[in-house]
């Protein structure tokens, strides 16, 4: 597919010079058509997003759309037609690359009423003008497609359809979280509610009168029934979207409210961690930043979980179902920063441990792990929660509330980086990063993209689309360039693989001498190769989210090109079979990511093969030339570096002059 530029213009990109993106910066992406509130990437050159069921202006089989596709080369978006509502769902990768979002809320009308048709239960079974079908027990599916792929076929539309293909319960703001055989446990939810998951006061943690839904379930089922999962009655109220993580001993790291836990969910055994320091909540609708610290050779692979921001408001400040006892957006979001290794490698008892601050207080701020092994955090409010409402228990008039429905204040617009593996104290930095002047709060989300730069959508704090409100629903996206965008040369490694098993033989990858500008030796000792899920976002979370470093060796060779021997992954524990960008990054600075499927691509339990052996790292001996690629470097202003920047305008050459040839 041509991108959608005039011939004229193809032609004279031809003579234009290519312009690196600027480091820190933002550029502008495209409109999404549809509110960002879930985004994954679907293959190198897909972005799929999802909205709730609302009116929004771009319609599709006659209704308004709450689906779309964006194009990372043109930066345009498709409408795409998704039956059920999916607000507040969960969802993650599938072995074979393809993505399944779970649960949502009832059929809605405009404004947020129930849906026209209503189920037994009362909730929304369809709505006329909207035409959205009640999402509580759905499950969709998507196979990502490419422009080579007919878009119109069933193939590559969403599957949606309770009556074939649903859950046990319904579930409503669940969370999801890969197992190693590539099922998927479904924890928690609400059945219907609101804010929190909680009548206030709470005579009934199990069941809040029918609301709650405090169980978890499989997909696929295979014979498994529903279960009753104590640690979310522990959790009431403050349960929604909790934190999971597989762990290496297969078991799994589960935080809500200010309780932790691992979790045998074979045998749905808890065993009790420590609860969070200073009682910060860290899940919904708190939202503070949380992440998988990169798994690396160095630290065995071993997960270490780091929880920032968030809210420490006291127990009774939440409120219930309907709306919180106080004006949140008054009250100052968390600074605070922890870190918890579950299962520490030296036997001794998981304890939290201090971290660095962050920059400023942070409520819906979102980590997003960068090929260079840092964290960025984007989006999110100084002040607040993650919601909306019509009334507080301080504010009982809609009129009178400052910031409309949004429960927030004090948009923060500039991304901050850390650095896990930095001094104590020297860990967070902003220096020489831009400041957005879109809000990003409530329903807001962000994604690697794979030219390593990061695609920030959404916000929208309202019950349905309001373009006019102080925080309005937004349609504009933007692409924030990190710091490593400041490179004149990046890696264009060749041979990268399709798919990568657990264990068993090594793979090679070339890096041409074109892709550095130090000497042969020193880039081929500050070389490294990983793996980045960037997982499926939603609600300053990217559930499945994870960063794992290959082990490689390397031989330089006489050409000053490098010879990567590269082994496989680790176990399905560590990463769990499905895709995954792949890159290779030199000195801080990355290739563009290749996908990858990890795994057989099917579900089951995973192939796992002896590691092989890797070669031992061979350098360029003393006598023999290590200045040649320097040289070449200064000959070569470009060398590759504006990664996909520069491919889409080839590609677009190209492709128009494919086109005169038709014409002639």
């Amino acid at each position: 597919m041509l991108p959608t530029l005039p011939l004229l213009a193809l032609l004279a990109s031809v003579s234009s010079p290519v312009i690196a993106a600027s480091p820190g910066s933002f550029a502008d992406g495209g409109q999404t058509l549809v509110s960002a509130m879930m985004m994954f990437l679907g293959n190198e050159e897909k972005v799929y997003i999802l909205d709730k069921a609302e009116g929004n202006a771009a319609t599709v089989a006659g209704h308004p759309a709450w689906g779309s596709v964006w194009d990372i080369a043109s930066h345009q978006a498709t409408v795409m037609d998704v039956r059920t509502n999916v607000f507040c769902a969960s969802g993650m990768h599938l072995p074979n690359g393809s993505y399944v979002t779970f649960g949502g809320n009832g059929a809605v009308g405009r404004g947020g009423v129930i849906g026209s048709q209503k189920n037994p239960s009362g909730n929304g079974a369809w709505d006329a003008e909207y035409q959205d079908f009640d999402g509580s027990k759905a499950i969709r599916i998507l196979n990502p497609c490419t422009d080579s792929d007919n878009f119109a076929s069933a193939n590559c539309q969403w599957f949606d359809d309770p009556s074939l293909l649903s859950m046990q319960k319904q579930r409503w703001y669940s969370t999801a979280e890969a197992l190693a055989d590539g099922s998927i446990v479904l924890i928690g939810g609400f059945v219907n509610g609101g804010y929190i998951n909680r009548n206030y006061p709470n005579t009934d943690p199990q069941f809040e009168g029918g609301a709650a839904e405090n169980t978890y379930e499989f997909y696929p089922a295979n014979g498994r029934g529903v279960e009753t999962l104590d640690f979310l009655i522990q959790t009431s109220g403050l349960n929604a979207y909790a934190h999971a993580f597989l762990l290496n001993s297969g078991k799994m790291l589960v935080q809500a409210n200010v309780s932790t836990m691992i979790w045998d969910y074979n045998n749905n055994v808890e065993t009790p961690l420590p609860g969070m320091p200073g009682n910060v909540v860290r899940v919904y609708p708190a939202s503070g930043a949380v992440a998988m610290l990169p798994l690396t050779p160095a630290n065995n692979w071993n997960p270490t979980v780091i929880f920032c921001g968030g809210s420490n408001m006291p127990d009774e400040a939440w409120g219930n179902y309907a709306n919180p006892a106080i004006n949140t957006w008054e009250y100052p979001a968390s600074q605070d920063c922890q870190r918890l290794t579950p299962e520490p490698p030296d036997g001794s008892a998981p304890a939290y441990e201090q971290d660095d601050d962050m920059l400023e207080g942070r409520t819906m701020g979102q980590f997003i792990i960068l090929p260079d092994a840092t964290m960025l955090v984007v989006n999110g409010g100084l002040n607040g929660t993650a919601g909306y409402a019509t009334q507080t228990g301080q504010t009982a008039l809609y009129a009178d509330m400052p910031f409309g429905m949004s429960l927030a204040s004090g948009p923060v617009g500039t991304p901050a980086i850390y650095n896990p593996n930095a001094r104590r104290g020297q860990r967070w930095s902003n220096t020489g990063f831009d400041t957005s002047s879109i809000a990003r709060l409530y329903h807001s989300s962000a994604i690697l993209l794979p030219d390593a730069s990061v695609l920030i959508a959404g916000s929208n704090p309202n019950v349905d689309v309001n373009t006019s409100t102080i925080f309005p629903t937004q349609y504009q996206a933007e692409i924030f360039y990190p710091p490593y965008f400041s490179a004149t040369t990046r890696p264009t490694p060749t041979g990268m693989p399709q798919t990568i098993s657990y264990g068993g033989p090594y793979f090679n990858i070339t890096i041409p001498k074109s892709s550095y500008t130090v000497s042969a030796n020193a880039a081929a000792a500050n070389t490294t190769v990983s793996l980045i899920r960037g997982g499926f976002t939603t609600h300053a979370m990217n559930m499945g989210q994870r960063y794992v470093q290959l082990n490689n060796t390397f031989t330089v060779n006489n050409d000053s090109s490098i010879t990567l021997h590269v082994a496989q992954a680790p176990n399905p524990n560590i990463l769990q079979p499905g895709p995954a960008l792949l890159f290779v990054t030199i000195n801080g600075i990355p290739s563009n990511g290749t996908m990858v499927i990890v795994g057989s691509g099917s579900m089951g339990q995973q192939p796992v093969f002896v590691a092989s052996e890797l070669p031992a790292s061979v350098f360029l001996s003393a006598n023999e030339s290590d200045n040649g690629s320097s040289v070449s470097n200064q000959n070569s202003k470009d060398n590759g570096a504006n990664g996909s920047h520069t491919g889409a305008i080839v590609g677009g050459v190209v492709g128009a002059i494919a086109v005169i040839g038709l014409l002639a």
